[in-house]
């Protein structure tokens, strides 16, 4: 049986940065992260064994004289500011793409506040990075998940769209789309999703084709593994969602002739190869 692991998957930059910086710096001693440092078990329970301690922001607070990493997702102002206060020596691993959008919308935020501007996140309520720009407004900012949360935006004022950077862009266009028809007071639009996850679609309906049956890897808590499990079924029903080699059951592969890997931006490479070496 033929068994390809998709090329475009596996990490993002911004995650393959934040455990390169967690495996450098847990060589010097005890670190820790606020939230998991991926949105994936396997790959925390693996950085957890080399001694990174995974903490909530309550935990946080009460931190002291010590090295706590920031993890891809980003932070709010407030992690930075309680930091400082602390004397607790923040290891940066935010993605790039993500603190690049948190300045665009604290820029927006500070142009418009006075004159009733209205921000407008397309994203994921409760989100690390979703609450992290959320912050950046001082909580001002409309988060809105589908499009029945559009009856909450005050169109008679001036509305600022932005996204996740991890959101489908599709949804993102039809979110623009609705909010541009009901528009009265003015629109602005920003595409900041991330072009990573964006070209990932079109490039995973072309894998998930080519095969009988595909293995979709990704950790539960991972939105964009859901997100683009969704694509892969939708182009190919045979396919699967699985965290490791215990998921796998002979059932998945009755007739197949040819198997694909595929995975999230947060799904470790060695997860894959370990799925596909119990497989063959």
């Amino acid at each position: 049986m033929k068994v390809e692991i998709d090329e475009n998957s596996g990490f993002c930059f911004g995650v393959v940065n934040a455990i390169a910086k967690a495996e450098e710096e847990l060589q010097q001693g005890e670190l820790y992260c606020i939230g998991d440092i991926v949105h994936n078990n396997l790959e925390v329970d693996r950085l957890k064994g080399l001694g990174l301690r995974t903490i909530d922001h309550e935990a946080f607070a009460d931190l002291r004289d010590c090295r706590v990493l920031f993890r891809a997702h980003g932070e709010p102002p407030s992690s930075y500011a309680l930091a400082e206060k602390n004397n607790i020596e923040v290891i940066d691993a935010s993605c790039p793409v993500v603190l690049n959008l948190q300045q665009k919308i604290r820029a927006a935020y500070e142009r418009v506040k006075a004159n009733g501007g209205q921000l407008v996140i397309y994203g994921k309520r409760g989100h690390a990075e979703v609450n992290g720009l959320v912050a950046q407004t001082n909580g001002e900012a409309l988060v809105v998940e589908r499009e029945e949360d559009l009856k909450e935006i005050d169109f008679s004022r001036l509305v600022i769209l932005f996204s996740q950077t991890t959101k489908s862009l599709d949804g993102f266009k039809r979110i623009e789309e609705l909010v541009r028809a009901s528009a009265r007071g003015g629109v602005e639009v920003n595409d900041t999703i991330c072009r990573k996850v964006a070209n990932r679609i079109p490039q995973l309906r072309e894998f998930a084709v080519r095969h009988d049956v595909v293995l979709f890897v990704s950790g539960e808590k991972s939105s964009n593994g859901k997100q683009l499990f969704a694509v892969c079924r939708e182009a190919n029903p045979r396919t699967y969602f699985v965290q490791g080699v215990a998921d796998l059951s002979d059932e998945m592969f009755e007739g197949a002739e040819s198997v694909g890997i595929s995975g999230a931006t947060s799904t470790p490479r060695w997860v894959m190869e370990e799925i596909k070496n119990a497989v063959i």
